[in-house]
């Protein structure tokens, strides 16, 4: 599956800041892809319409067993809520079993660099699991 580009839910009010979140998740098994993948569409389509997600991106791997997130919120708060919403919470229990690595990093940009690049969303992940604090 390629990248699903950047979407914009709602647009970065001129002059703010927005917080980043990039994501890497690796599933343990080939077996396991499908499950993660539909479910990841369910949570796409939440993305879509949270309150203060500014744009985001996916990226399915699915031979490396991987599955990236790229997404822009108004807030921590914003950001936090949605992933405490469902079906995001209920579907990251479900798949907490087949996991084998995940990371994540934040960081923050001005609104006028929307929309963002993979590249350093990569670079970011790269690092935090170099570092030793991606978890399981």
């Amino acid at each position: 599956m390629p990248t699903i580009p950047w979407t914009t839910p709602q647009p970065a009010a001129p002059g703010s800041t927005a917080v980043v979140m990039a994501s890497r998740f690796e599933v343990a098994s080939l077996a396991d892809v499908p499950r993660f993948f539909l479910r990841s569409l369910a949570v796409w389509k939440q993305v879509r319409s949270a309150p203060g997600a500014l744009g985001a991106s996916l990226r399915a791997r699915p031979l490396k067993r991987e599955f990236c997130t790229l997404s822009a919120w108004e807030s921590k708060d914003a950001l936090y809520a949605f992933a405490r919403a469902e079906p995001h919470q209920g579907i990251m229990r479900e798949l907490a079993p087949i996991m084998k690595d995940s990371a994540f990093t934040y960081w923050e940009v001005k609104a006028a660099e929307l929309p963002l690049a993979w590249g350093d969303a990569d670079r970011r992940i790269a690092a935090q699991r170099a570092a030793g604090t991606a978890s399981a």
